[in-house]
C-alpha cells in the first residue's frame, strides 16, 4: 500500500519524496558556492589595498548589493507565467556569468588612488565577479518559488521557506569549512579554480533539475494553483528593510570592531557572516532550536553589557571576542525571529526576499560608505548596538512606577563616570588621593557603575524605549570614559581612524603629542625644543629599530625606505647626505605627520626633503630600482592588526632584491594578539638568507612615550649585512622553526593567535 496526499482542491496526489530532496541538494549547493566566494574573493584583493579591516566591509556591501540584484532577478522572472520559459532564460544566464570563469581578479580598472579607493574596488568586484555572483545568488529564491508551484497542493508546498533554511545551512557550513579547511588545505589558486570547476558542476546539476521540473509540470497540469494572497502595505514592508538591515549592520561593525587590533583575515569574517546566517536557519524552522522568548532575554542581557566591552579594549581579547560575538549572535537572531513571525505567504516569497536583501544592503552601506563619510570615530557599531534594541517589545499601557525609578537610577549610574573624571581632573589634589587610596583605576570605577546601569536595562527589557534609552546612555558613557585622552585632532579615511592628542610629561619637558590608529600607539613627539628631535617609542635609538638604524648609518651616506609613515619619527635619523623615502597607503597619515601643529619629524627635525609615495607597499616599493636601498624598515600596522601580504616570503624576496648587497631590512613585528615572528623566521630559513631577531622589553625607567617594548627580525642578501650590528642592541640568531612560512597564497593566522597563546619551545623571547 502507497500513501496518498489529497491536494486542497480533493484530488489524490502521487506520492513524491525525490523532488523535495533535488531541489534541497540544488539549492544547498548554490548558498555553497555563493558565500564560500565571499572571503576568497576579498582575500585575493585585499592586498591590493594594503589589508585594511574596511576591504571586508567594502566587500560585503558589493556582495548584499549583487544578492539585491539577483534576488530582483528572481522577483521579476516570476512574471513570467510559464515555468518552462523561466528555465530557459536561468540557464542562459547561468551559462553567460560562465564566460567570467576562472575565477580572478582583473586589472580593467587599472591600481586603486589610495584617496578615493572604493569605487575602484566595487568596480573592480563587478566586473571580476558580479555576473556569476548575482546569478548563482538568484537561484535559491527561484528555486524555491519553483518549488512552491510545482508542489502546490502538497504539505510541503505551503512552506518553501523551510529550503531557506536548507539553504542558509549550506552557506553556513561553507564558510565555516573556508577557514578550518579550504584555506589552510588549498593555496588561492588551487581554491580559484575550485570554485570555478564547482560552479560548472552546478550548472550540471541545474541542467537536470531543470529537466525533472519541465517533465514534471507538463505532466501535472491539473494541479491546483498557488493562492494569490493580499498585497503587503508599505508600512509592513519598511518594517522588513528595518529588521533586515539593523542585524547587516551589525555583522559588520562587530567584524570591523575584532579585527583592528589582529588582522583583516577570512578567519574573523566568516564567523561572524557564519552567525549571521545560521540565525536566519534557527528563526525559520517551524520549530526554532532557541525560542524567541529565550532570545530575547538573552539578548537584553549580552546587549547591554557589550555596549561597556565595546568602549573599554583593555578585556582579553578573547574574552572581548565572545562577548562582542554572543551580544552580535542573540541581537541578530531576535532580529530575524521578528522577521520570521511577519514573513508573507508563500507566492510573496520572492519580494520578501527581494525586501530582506534591501535591508541588508541598507545596513551594509550604512557602515561602509555613508559612516566613514559622517562619523569621525567608529560610532555606527556602538550606536546600532544601542537602537537594534528598538526591535523588542514596546509593551502596552503607561510605564509602571518601578521601571521609572530604574530609569532615573540608570540616569545617576550613567552620570557618575563623569562626575569623578571632571573632579580628579580639575583637582590636582583629587587626583592625587584617588590614585594612592582607590584600589580601582577611574575606567574601572565606569565599568563597575555602568555594570549597574546595564542591569538596569535588562529589569526594564519588556519596554522597548525606556531599554533603549539606558542602553544609550551607557554606550555614551562608557565611550566617553573610555576614550582616555582629549582628542585635538580626530579623523578617519577608508583605512581607520587617526586621532592626537596631548599629554604632559615633565621628563620630556612637558607637552608630548601622540599618535593613535584604531587602539594602537603609532608615535609621539615632545613639543620642548630640546626634546622634539629625539624619535620615541619604537623608533627611539634603544630599540632594535633604532640601533639597526644607525648601525646603517655609520657606514656613511645612505638611502633609506619605510614601509609606514606613522608620526615620521624615523624622519628625525635623516643626515643631509642620506636619502629617505616613505612608502604610505593613506594620505590622511601623510597629512598629519607633515602638519608641524601636530608632529615636526618631517618638517623640522630631517636635514632634507623626506619623500612620501602613497600607494599599497607591495605595489610601490616592487617599483623601485633594484640594489639601490642600504635599509629597508617594514613598519606597516592598521591600528594592531597586521597586513599579512607585506609579510609573505615573495615579500621579503622582493625587498632583498632592492637592496644593497650590504643592505639591511627590518621587520617591526611586535604585537598584542599574534605570532608573526616564526612566519617571517620561516620565511627567512626558505630564501637562505641571514637573519638576526631582538627583543627590547622597556622596564620603566624611561618615560612611557620615550620608549615601548620592540620586537624586530633583520635580514640582508649577504652576511656582511648583518655584520655590525653587534654593538647596536642584542641581536641573536633564532632556532629554526618547523612553522610553514606565510606565501601570496598561504597565510594561517589562526595559528598566529594560537601560537601567541600556546608559544611553541622555538619561539623567541
Amino acid at each position: 500500500m502507497t500513501d496518498t496526499t489529497i491536494g486542497d482542491d480533493g484530488l489524490a496526489l502521487t506520492p513524491d519524496r525525490l523532488t523535495p530532496i533535488l531541489f534541497a541538494v540544488a539549492i544547498f549547493t548554490s548558498a555553497s558556492l555563493v558565500f564560500v566566494v565571499q572571503p576568497m574573493v576579498t582575500k585575493l584583493v585585499l592586498p591590493i589595498l594594503g589589508g585594511s579591516p574596511s576591504v571586508w566591509n567594502t566587500s560585503m556591501v558589493f556582495f548584499q548589493t549583487a544578492l539585491l540584484a539577483g534576488y530582483g532577478y528572481a522577483h521579476l522572472l516570476q512574471r513570467v507565467g510559464s515555468i518552462r520559459t523561466q528555465v530557459l532564460i536561468h540557464l542562459s544566464l547561468l551559462l553567460v556569468a560562465a564566460l567570467f570563469l576562472p575565477l580572478h581578479i582583473n586589472g580593467w580598472l587599472g591600481e586603486p588612488d589610495p584617496s578615493a579607493p572604493i569605487g575602484w574596488m566595487l568596480g573592480t568586484l563587478a566586473l571580476s565577479i558580479g555576473a556569476p555572483f548575482a546569478v548563482l545568488s538568484a537561484t535559491a529564491p527561484l528555486l524555491q518559488a519553483w518549488y512552491a508551484r510545482v508542489r502546490a497542493g502538497y504539505p510541503d508546498g505551503q512552506n518553501p521557506y523551510v529550503l531557506y533554511a536548507a539553504s542558509n545551512l549550506g552557506s553556513f557550513l561553507a564558510l565555516l569549512a573556508y577557514p578550518l579547511v579550504i584555506e589552510p588545505l588549498a593555496t588561492l589558486s588551487g581554491q580559484r579554480w575550485g570554485w570555478s570547476g564547482g560552479y560548472v558542476a552546478f550548472l550540471l546539476m541545474v541542467v537536470a533539475l531543470a529537466l525533472l521540473v519541465w517533465r514534471r509540470r507538463l505532466t501535472t497540469a491539473d494541479a491546483p494553483t498557488l493562492a494569490v494572497s493580499p498585497s503587503i502595505p508599505w508600512r509592513e514592508k519598511i518594517i522588513w528593510v528595518l529588521l533586515a538591515a539593523g542585524p547587516s549592520s551589525l555583522m559588520l561593525g562587530v567584524t570591523a570592531h575584532l579585527a583592528t587590533d589582529v588582522a583583516s583575515a577570512p578567519f574573523l569574517w566568516v564567523v561572524p557572516l557564519a552567525l549571521y546566517l545560521l540565525t536566519f536557519v534557527i528563526a525559520f524552522q517551524a520549530r526554532p532550536w532557541i525560542p524567541i522568548n529565550v532570545t530575547l532575554v538573552i539578548a537584553a542581557a549580552l546587549g547591554a553589557v557589550v555596549a561597556i566591552v565595546a568602549a573599554f579594549r583593555s578585556t582579553e581579547w578573547p574574552i572581548a571576542f565572545a562577548i562582542n560575538i554572543g551580544a552580535f549572535f542573540f541581537l541578530t537572531l531576535m532580529c530575524h525571529q521578528r522577521l520570521a513571525q511577519r514573513r508573507p505567504a508563500p507566492d510573496r516569497l520572492t519580494e520578501f526576499y527581494l525586501l530582506m536583501s534591501l535591508g541588508g544592503v541598507v545596513g551594509g552601506a550604512f557602515n561602509a560608505l555613508v559612516a566613514p563619510v559622517v562619523f569621525n570615530m567608529v560610532w555606527e557599531y556602538p550606536l546600532v548596538l544601542a537602537i537594534i534594541g528598538l526591535a523588542r517589545p514596546w509593551g502596552r499601557g503607561k510605564l509602571p512606577i518601578s521601571h521609572i525609578i530604574v530609569l532615573l537610577f540608570a540616569i545617576v549610574a550613567c552620570l557618575v563616570p563623569h562626575l569623578i573624571g571632571s573632579i580628579i581632573r580639575s583637582q590636582p589634589g583629587a587626583w592625587a588621593w584617588f590614585s594612592a587610596h582607590s584600589p580601582f583605576t577611574e575606567a574601572q570605577v565606569a565599568q563597575i557603575v555602568l555594570g549597574a546601569a546595564a542591569i538596569c536595562a535588562f529589569w526594564v527589557r519588556d519596554r522597548a524605549l525606556a531599554y533603549v534609552a539606558i542602553v544609550v546612555m551607557i554606550t555614551l558613557s562608557a565611550q566617553h570614559v573610555a576614550r582616555g585622552y582629549a582628542w585635538d585632532y580626530s579623523g578617519r579615511s577608508f583605512f581607520g581612524v587617526m586621532r592626537v592628542a596631548t599629554t604632559k610629561d615633565d621628563r620630556m619637558g612637558g607637552d608630548v603629542h601622540v599618535l593613535m590608529h584604531g587602539t594602537t600607539l603609532h608615535g609621539a613627539q615632545a613639543r620642548n625644543p630640546a626634546f622634539d628631535c629625539i624619535p620615541n617609542l619604537y623608533y627611539n635609538p634603544d630599540t632594535p629599530i633604532g640601533g639597526a638604524t644607525e648601525a646603517v648609518l655609520a657606514r656613511g651616506p645612505a638611502r633609506i625606505g619605510v614601509i609606514g609613515q606613522g608620526s615620521g619619527a624615523m624622519a628625525a635619523y635623516k643626515r643631509a647626505e642620506d636619502r629617505m623615502t616613505f612608502f604610505e597607503i593613506d594620505p590622511m597619515m601623510d597629512r598629519v605627520s607633515r602638519d608641524p601643529r601636530w608632529f615636526t619629524y618631517i618638517s623640522d627635525c630631517a636635514v632634507g626633503d623626506i619623500d612620501t609615495v602613497l600607494g599599497d607597499a607591495r605595489l610601490t616599493f616592487e617599483k623601485q630600482p633594484a640594489g639601490s636601498y642600504d635599509l629597508l624598515i617594514v613598519d606597516a600596522f592598521s591600528s594592531d592588526s597586521v597586513p599579512t601580504h607585506l609579510l609573505t616570503q615573495e615579500a621579503i624576496r622582493m625587498y632583498l632584491s632592492k637592496l644593497k648587497p650590504n643592505g639591511v631590512v627590518l621587520l617591526h613585528l611586535s604585537n598584542r594578539n599574534l605570532d608573526i615572528t616564526l612566519p617571517t623566521v620561516a620565511a627567512a630559513q626558505a630564501l637562505g638568507v641571514p637573519y638576526r631577531h631582538s627583543i627590547y622589553i622597556e622596564d620603566g625607567t624611561l618615560p612611557d612615550m620615550q620608549i615601548a617594548s620592540t620586537e624586530a627580525l633583520v635580514l640582508s642578501p649577504t652576511p656582511q649585512g648583518l655584520a655590525d650590528l653587534d654593538g647596536h642592541g642584542d641581536w641573536t640568531t633564532p632556532l629554526p622553526t618547523r612553522v610553514r612560512p606565510w606565501t601570496d597564497d598561504y597565510v594561517n593566522l589562526f595559528g598566529s593567535m594560537w601560537r601567541h597563546m600556546f608559544p611553541p619551545p622555538e619561539r623567541p623571547l
